[in-house]
């Protein structure tokens, strides 16, 4: 086995300074998650999960902070990747 070859050695990553745009659509996503969070911490009457009694089952989960925080982390980790890779390549 030749030892160039097993001890190859990567280049180390450049780091790429993203735009304002990028960084803003980047955190758009964290930013509504962390305001379903507040939302869920400020109103906790709310969120029936904390008192279910005599609620049914889609009452319990039909939360507006649980949705806004659900919103939130689907828009980070499905739509804000496309958008993002839109951006770069303009």
């Amino acid at each position: 086995m030749n030892a160039h070859i097993a001890t190859e050695v990567r280049a180390p990553r450049s780091r790429v300074r993203r735009s304002a745009r990028t960084q803003v659509v980047l955190s758009l996503g964290p930013l509504v998650v962390l305001a379903g969070i507040a939302w869920a911490l400020i109103q906790p009457y709310r969120i029936t999960l904390l008192h279910p009694h005599g609620q049914g089952f889609w009452w319990l989960v039909a939360e507006p902070p649980l949705y806004v925080v659900l919103v939130g982390a689907l828009f980070r980790l499905l739509v804000a990747p496309g958008l993002v890779e839109d951006l770069e390549g303009e």
